[in-house]
């Protein structure tokens, strides 16, 4: 369906009208009150799911895609998704079960940057110039409030993807040039240091970043202390707030390296590093995103680039945020941070909960641990290892429980596609077979449920970053249209809604009986058994009220499995919940499966021991 620009009030209220909305009240509370772990979540980037107001593709800029950003026929360009497309497909979200939306950053971005001839465009949102504003592209502010009280009034929550760590690039050195800048550590240049044998003294008496304090911070006066920055006239007061135009609230040290101490202090890919130890940033910041729970009532915050600054704004900043949305009555505000980690390691990722104070951490040891148990690279053992890390959490299993877990990203690439590269002789059958139970395991193991936007629909990409970003309204990107897509016919060439695909019903199902059953979602969680090749891997969880145990077993393996599991010593028979259980149990605390290859079973006891 598509509006045409004034078409978003008539839009929102078709959407409104196709649902029961939450009136202020005991229902709306139970909706606040719903914990982290319970929510299944969607990760969409709003320019690529739904073009709902073509009038807005080239977000008020002119028709030239190196000013607009507007190309749909380029993977790194706008392509026209927007607020008013996403709220039209409110009904196909819930309808899979989703209960919270996670947006890529919306706010405004420089429409197009990069060295000529490799530019690209900020269709992504992590290239933000106006922290206040929703990207034209998008739609506006007063859209995106739309948005969020239509999915409140479905029992959805909305979160935020939000930046603290980096602006756009706007600025320049005088020393450089445009393809890049080597980093200048602290050590070869000091914040506080004379500029010659006979030059003046700059910033003196600064006595460091480890000094947070507005006094010491007051003394740091001359930005050029590693590189002279240098902004563009025209681009001078690009940035809202207008705060943001200074260089002295950035570090202005160079292009980061990824290690070390340019890990937190070097320019992300050229992009303005903040100088996050500065009070005036830290103050901003909190500012800037307390204002986005005041006024638009979102009920989260993923924050990307987490680990790229310093434990001491985190420590002050997510407390605020805690704190602002309590006062407005939002009492299950999830934060989570992005922590990356190619390992099933939780402990490094484990640290920024304890450190520096995330409630929350994206579970990339739980990605990692599933694509290798599921490609069967590893054994399931690597899943037990990785869950045995739980209790390194700030909260311990218990948080754990809380973790974002998913099984690819817009960054890493999607599951499917990790899949294909690990197996490149797999047929479309054995791949989608993989991915579900990929699937299985992330509905029903701890921790809440990330779905990346186009996995339901059975998107392959060719890779990660832009391969993986493809449209799920009718494409005109070459290298989209030519992937093979698993558990249907269809390429991304065509509208991609259907709800009858294979990974759509089963997402659909496994969200209603994780709500049905809600110890698949708060349970305790047991490793009960696992196979040191590719194979059996069960876990039990246990029903916090009544204690009633769950045991959910997966074959990783590509041929079919006979084999006994541990389960509880009072268990005496099984109800079938997905796939195929034992009726019943002869040997206590031993239960025979039967599983196809890649299959997988969710079974309730029934019946325990008197």
């Amino acid at each position: 369906m598509k509006l045409k620009s004034i078409g978003l009030a008539a839009a929102l209220a078709m959407t409104l009208a196709g649902c029961e909305q939450i009136a202020p009240g005991a229902e709306a509370q139970e909706f606040l009150d719903r914990p982290p772990e319970d929510e299944v979540v969607y990760f969409v980037l709003p320019d690529r799911f739904a073009n709902g107001d073509e009038a807005n593709d080239l977000g008020g800029y002119a028709d030239d895609r190196l000013v607009s950003g507007y190309d749909p026929t380029h993977k790194g360009f706008y392509h026209g998704g927007d607020l008013a497309g996403l709220t039209t497909k409110l009904d196909y979200l819930e309808g899979m079960g989703i209960t919270a939306i996670w947006f890529a950053p919306i706010f405004k971005n420089k429409p197009v940057q990069g060295p000529s001839g490799d530019e690209s465009a900020g269709y992504h949102g992590y290239w933000v110039t106006d922290f206040t504003s929703i990207d034209p592209h998008f739609g506006t502010n007063e859209e995106f409030k739309a948005f969020v009280d239509a999915a409140h009034g479905r029992g959805m929550k909305v979160y935020m993807d939000i930046i603290t760590n980096h602006t756009a690039d706007v600025i320049r050195y005088a020393e450089g040039d445009e393809t890049g800048y080597k980093y200048r550590s602290v050590a070869d240049f000091p914040y506080s240091r004379k500029l010659g044998p006979d030059g003046a003294a700059i910033n003196e008496g600064f006595l460091g970043d480890e000094v947070q304090t507005e006094d010491n911070f007051a003394k740091l006066t001359d930005p050029g202390y590693a590189y002279t920055p240098v902004v563009p006239e025209a681009e001078r007061d690009v940035k809202v707030p207008a705060w943001l135009n200074d260089p002295q609230f950035y570090h202005n040290r160079g292009d980061t390296t990824f290690s070390g101490e340019s890990s937190r202090y070097g320019d992300f890919v050229g992009l303005d590093d903040l100088f996050t130890a500065h009070p005036r940033v830290l103050s901003g910041m909190t500012e800037i995103y307390g204002n986005w729970i005041k006024d638009f009532g979102i009920d989260g915050f993923r924050i990307d680039t987490a680990r790229h600054v310093n434990p001491e704004f985190w420590q002050s900043f997510v407390p605020a945020m805690l704190e602002i949305a309590d006062a407005e009555g939002i009492p299950n505000f999830h934060i989570f941070g992005e922590v990356y980690k190619d390992s099933a390691d939780n402990g490094y990722i484990a640290q920024y909960t304890r450190r520096d104070g995330f409630p929350a951490v994206l579970d990339f040891a739980f990605q990692y641990a599933v694509t290798q148990a599921v490609s069967g690279e590893q054994s399931p053992e690597v899943l037990t290892h990785m869950f045995d890390g739980d209790v390194l959490y700030e909260g311990g299993e218990e948080a754990a429980r809380t973790m974002p877990t998913f099984l690819g990203n817009h960054d890493m690439g999607r599951f499917s596609t990790l899949l294909k590269a690990k197996l490149p002789e797999i047929s479309q059958e054995e791949l989608l077979a993989r991915v579900k139970l990929g699937h299985a395991m992330l509905m029903t193991l701890r921790g809440s449920p990330v779905i990346y936007y186009g996995d339901e629909q059975g998107f392959v990409g060719d890779g990660n970053d832009q391969a993986a970003r493809e449209d799920m309204f009718p494409s005109l990107t070459d290298n989209y249209n030519d992937n093979n897509l698993i558990g249907s016919d269809a390429t991304t060439a065509t509208d991609n809604f259907d709800t009858a695909h294979p990974l759509y019903a089963m997402i659909r199902d496994f969200a209603a009986v994780r709500k049905a059953h809600p110890a698949l979602a708060r349970g305790k969680q047991i490793v009960r058994s696992y196979d040191l090749e590719p194979g059996l891997f069960s876990v039990s969880r246990f029903d916090a009220d009544s204690g009633t145990e769950y045991l959910i077993a997966f074959n990783t393996s590509d041929k079919p499995l006979n084999a006994r599991s541990r389960i509880g010593y009072g268990a005496r028979a099984l109800e079938t919940l997905v796939g195929q259980c034992s009726a019943s149990i002869t040997t206590p605390g031993s239960v025979a499966f039967e599983l196809p290859a890649f299959g997988f079973a969710v079974c309730r006891v029934s019946e325990t021991a008197e």
